[in-house]
This record gives C-alpha cells, sequence and structure tokens, in this order.
C-alpha cells in the first residue's frame, strides 16, 4: 500500500507540473489522472515523468472509508463466465501443430527402474508413433490420447526393484506406532511436560493415525513443450512454481535459461500437486522432447489412474499425544510426539524450512498452540519411506489440527465442561483466535436445544495467517452413515480484500477437507498402491456437501490466506460432534475406518 501511494504521488506530482495546476485539484481513478479542466491521462504516459519526482519520505494511505475495491462484496472472479462456457484454456485442451500425445509406462512399486521392455504390441497400434526409455519408465508418443493409453498398456516391462519401496501401509503404521513410543527430536520444550503430567488430576492419552492422500485434481497434471534443439524451448502448463519448473526445463533440454519460456495456463484443480520440487510433470515432458531430438511438440498427459497411483502424496502420520488438568480443568502438560516423511528435506526449501532436524511444515499447527497448556513439549520423527510425498492443501494443519482440536474436547469432556468455554478460557494471549471461536458459536447457536439426532462439533486453527474456526451440524443416517448438514465458519484473514472469493475458498476449502476425513485414503500392499480411480479413492459427492455460512470478522491488519485455512479444522468439528453425540473417539483416519463413514 505504501508503494503504491508514493507511486501515486509521483504520478500526481509530474501531471501536475506537466498541466500547471495544483496537485490537489487532480484526481486518480482507474489508472487515469484526470483534472477538472478537461486534461487527462494514463499512468503510462506520465510513468517517464512522474520516474524523476523524488518519492515521499510518508506517502498518504487512502482510509478504508474511501476504498472502493478492497472489501466490496458486490465483486466477483472474472474468470467465472469463461470458465463455465468453456473458452478457459487448460493444458488439457492445447494443440499445436504436428504435436504428438505421450503417456509414461510407470513402475507399479515407488524406486522401481526399467530393466529391459517389449514395444513391438505398442509399436502395432494404430496411432501410435514412437516408443522412447525416459528416466520415469518407457514413453509412448500417439496421435492422440487414447492411442497413447492403449500404447502404454501394450508395452511389456521387466522392472529392477532392488531399491523399490515393498512395505505395505499397515507395516508402516507398524513402524510409525513403534516409533511414537519412543523419544525422538524436540521442537519444543517449554518445562517439564513429564513431570507436570504426573501432578496432573486427570490425563487424556490418544493416538491419532492417518493416511497418504492423494491431491486429485479433476485435471490430472500435463504439460505441453515444444523444443528446437539448440534454439529455443517453450513449456506449457498450470504451473504453481514456474521458477522451479523453468530450471528443471533448462536443465534437461540443456539450454540456457534465456531461451526456455515458461506460460502459465490455468490449471484444473491442484491443492499443490502441480508445485513439486522436483518439477516431475515438465522434467518428464522435456525429457521425451529431448529423447525424440524435438521433431515435434509433445503433450505429456497423466491419466486418472497415473495420478491416483503416481505418488507425491500428503505423507501419512502418526500422533501420541498426552495432555492433563488439574482439578479446576486447567491444562498443566501437554506431551505431543510426531512421526511422518518430511516433504522438504532433499528439496532447495530445505535450508529454509529444517532446523535442528525439525521439518517446520511437520509440525505446523502444533508448535505454537492458542491454549494454554501448562508444560509444553513437541517432538517429531521424521521417517524415511520410498513414497514421494509433497504438500497438500494446508500441508502440516491437515493433520496437526486434528489431533490438537480432537485433544481439546477430550481435554473438556474430561473436566465436564462446554468445548466452547473450555477453550475461550485458555485462550487470553490469543484474542483473534478466541474473536473467530466466540464470532462462529454465535452465529451458530452454540448453547441452544438441537433437533432430535443432531450433533455439534467445534474446532478451531490458524495457518496461513488466517485464524478460522467452524461449527459442524452432523447427523448420523439410518444406515450408520455420516451426514454433515451444515458448517458455520468464522475467519479473521485480515483486510477482507474480496469477501466473495473468500466465501468461495473457505466452502472449496471444507469440501476438500471434508471429503479427505470421512473416506479418503491411500494404502499400499506390498509397496503397491491400492487405489486408482474415484470409485477407489472417491471425492466429495454434491450431495455430501453440507450448507456453509462464511463470517468475516472486520480487520485492520494485514491480509493473509484464505485458500488453505478452511480445511484443516472441518475433521475435528465433524469428529468432536460425533465425539459429544455418540461418545465414539475417531482416532483413525478416515472416519470410514473408524466405524461411520
Amino acid at each position: 500500500r505504501e508503494a503504491g501511494a508514493a507511486a501515486r504521488a509521483m504520478l500526481v506530482a509530474a501531471a501536475a507540473k506537466a498541466w500547471s495546476v495544483p496537485a490537489t485539484e487532480i484526481t486518480v481513478r482507474d489508472g487515469q489522472l484526470s483534472h477538472p479542466s478537461g486534461k487527462s491521462a494514463g499512468f503510462g504516459e506520465m510513468a517517464a515523468a512522474a520516474a524523476r519526482e523524488a518519492p515521499p519520505e510518508k506517502p498518504v494511505l487512502k482510509s478504508p472509508d474511501r476504498f472502493r475495491l478492497i472489501g466490496n462484496p458486490a465483486h466477483r472472479r472474472l474468470d467465472t463466465a469463461d470458465k463455465t462456457t468453456g473458452a478457459t484454456v487448460f493444458t488439457q485442451d492445447l494443440h499445436l501443430p504436428g504435436m504428438l500425445v505421450a503417456a509414461i509406462k510407470r513402475p507399479p512399486r515407488f524406486g522401481a527402474i526399467v530393466k529391459s521392455f517389449d514395444d513391438k504390441p505398442a509399436r502395432a497400434l494404430k496411432g501410435v508413433v514412437d516408443v522412447v526409455a525416459v528416466s520415469e519408465g518407457v514413453a509412448v508418443l500417439a496421435e492422440n490420447t487414447w492411442a497413447a493409453f492403449q500404447g502404454r498398456d501394450a508395452v511389456s516391462v521387466d522392472w529392477d526393484e532392488s531399491k523399490a519401496e515393498k512395505r505395505s501401509s499397515d507395516q508402516l503404521f507398524a513402524e510409525y506406532r513403534d516409533l511414537a513410543d519412543k523419544p525422538g527430536p524436540v521442537a519444543v520444550n517449554a518445562g517439564d511436560a513429564e513431570a507436570a503430567l504426573k501432578t496432573a488430576a486427570k490425563v487424556v492419552e490418544a493416538t491419532f493415525e492417518f493416511p497418504y492422500l492423494a491431491h486429485a485434481p479433476m485435471e490430472p497434471v500435463n504439460a505441453v513443450v515444444d523444443l528446437k534443439p539448440g534454439r529455443s524451448l517453450d513449456v506449457w502448463t498450470g504451473s504453481q512454481l514456474q521458477s522451479g519448473d523453468h530450471h528443471v526445463a533448462a536443465a534437461v533440454s540443456g539450454l540456457p535459461p534465456e531461451k526456455v519460456t515458461v506460460h502459465t495456463l490455468f490449471a484444473g484443480g491442484s491443492f499443490g500437486r502441480r508445485a513439486t520440487p522436483s518439477s516431475d510433470m515438465v522434467r518428464e515432458a522435456v525429457g521425451i522432447a529431448v529423447a525424440i531430438k524435438g521433431r515435434t511438440p509433445v503433450k505429456l498427459v497423466w491419466s486418472r489412474e497415473d495420478d491416483i497411483q503416481g505418488g507425491y502424496y500428503r505423507p501419512m502420520y502418526v500422533h501420541k499425544v498426552r495432555a492433563g488438568i488439574d482439578a479446576e480443568g486447567n491444562i498443566v502438560g501437554w506431551h505431543h510426539r510426531i512421526v511422518g516423511q518430511s516433504i522438504i528435506t532433499g528439496t532447495p526449501f530445505e535450508k529454509f524450512l529444517v532446523k535442528d532436524g525439525i521439518d517446520g511444515t511437520s509440525v505446523e499447527g502444533a508448535q505454537e498452540l492458542p491454549y494454554a497448556t501448562g508444560a509444553h513439549r513437541l517432538e517429531l520423527h521424521t521417517t524415511q519411506v520410498g513414497v514421494p510425498v509433497l504438500w497438500w492443501r494446508s500441508v502440516g494443519s491437515t493433520h496437526t489440527a486434528y489431533a490438537v482440536e480432537c485433544m481439546m474436547d477430550r481435554l473438556a469432556k474430561a473436566a465436564g465442561q462446554d468445548p466452547v468455554e473450555f477453550r475461550l478460557a485458555k485462550m487470553k494471549d490469543h484474542p483473534r483466535d478466541a474473536a473467530v471461536l466466540r464470532l462462529a458459536a454465535q452465529k451458530a447457536g452454540w448453547g441452544k436445544p438441537l433437533s432430535k439426532g443432531l450433533m455439534r462439533g467445534v474446532a478451531v486453527h490458524k495457518s496461513f495467517g488466517s485464524y478460522v474456526a467452524q461449527v459442524a451440524d452432523v447427523r448420523e443416517t439410518e444406515d450408520g452413515a455420516i451426514k454433515v448438514e451444515k458448517v458455520v465458519c468464522a475467519i479473521d484473514c485480515g483486510v477482507a480484500v474480496t469477501p466473495d472469493q473468500i466465501a468461495a475458498q473457505i466452502e472449496g476449502g471444507i469440501g476438500y477437507g471434508l471429503g479427505a476425513v470421512l473416506r479418503n485414503k491411500i494404502t499400499l500392499e506390498d509397496g503397491i498402491v491400492q487405489q486408482n480411480q474415484f470409485d477407489t479413492y472417491e471425492p466429495l459427492r454434491i450431495e455430501d456437501m453440507p450448507h456453509v455460512e462464511t463470517h468475516i470478522v472486520p480487520s485492520a491488519e494485514p491480509p493473509m490466506g484464505v485458500g488453505e485455512p478452511g480445511t484443516p479444522p472441518v475433521g475435528p468439528a465433524v469428529a468432536n460432534a460425533l465425539f459429544w453425540g455418540t461418545d465414539q473417539a475417531i482416532d483413525r483416519l478416515p472416519f470410514s475406518d473408524s466405524g461411520p463413514s
């Protein structure tokens, strides 16, 4: 805002000199400088002159009562119409003259490599043009997507699995549970948690288990490349990490970075999947283009099965939490141990996000609690597993929020207290957390009698700089399924720039998180992923989507994230509703693994 205000002042000063009028008589609106005399100029016309003006030391900021765009509830996204009519171009829509479509035969187990392959059956198929070996497996190039997929399936590969991951999910969970019983590297050590727990009137203990999760965007990852060897490389993809993709494309092609151009297209969903430090979709597509010496443009397409079984998952985790309260219900000690893979180790982000062996993304959401917990100790065991992992919408908070918020309700019940009041009593040093909790509870009618069969739960969590509280109304159907009827959400994201977009992101985040906790999981059997399509990795259906109310806390704080913070609280809010309504504590996700679904 200060930079914008300074630029505005310099533009006004330049226009005042050019027109010989007082600066106070010049108005600025929609990229135009105007004077009552009729003189006007666009920012571009006045830019050179403005650049010669001295920047003001203390630029005058526009007061909120003068905002036209920020906070305007009438504003809507500009791209909705084109997305609705199909005019928007996604990577899957892009077709270049002479382009071939590529699909890769990938190993059934992570870490396996090609020993040998027979491509004769594939080459015999109509539409198949070429078959080439690449580092990820065997790529089939064809005139269209169907032929590429058929050719890929026809290739016979002998895999070298000497370094492949062959453990099952059950084996991994057993190893994780063993680690959760052992001391690990310390992320937080505030007081003697073990000693404090010995003094507690009541101690609550739980072990939470979280499976691998796929991102499962509607448009699986893909990329189009046009390589002109020794001259240029163009890449089209729905990238979330353009700098990394640009660097990898240059390295694989052997071209200097200035000869490589990345064109960012719309992405049909991502949730973190199109931001891999390895730039896998770009690396693979450029590698195929190099293998055929750039004779045609190439579109690499991952099938749905490739996407679900291809790795880059939210890691699986085990949390062991012990917390104690005194006779008045005050928390006297909190001991939390987390076991799981690091998504940062071995990436360019390691030096920034891994400190003293602690991956900050593994412990975020459990490291700084909004509650007075007495002595607090947090430990992390980072495991080595051959399954590729990646950030997933809301990253570490996808599991830490669940463990922390479910424990808070169990402590509240042990103390014989209302879960909202129990939380508020421990939030005296966290007013923004308390404010969203109060607002959500008020708007949901917390404390009022519920209709027969309705259960209500609450959770609050901060992620990506925003504070979110959610109250979930849940009903168990006659066949034992879970129906989340309504979620009331309060968010403090600082200055609310576009309220309609904030509400939309909260709704989407709740839907995404709800599908995951209800029934989503990626499981391994002898190292092979068992899920491969939307019948075995079922997304949230429209009939599952609850009614969502979003209430925004007015704030003058800097604007923060809204795309991710809606996801973490919905799982524990629903679990807490079931905990109070049925006495069932759900420690293993998804819910379908613990009974209701």
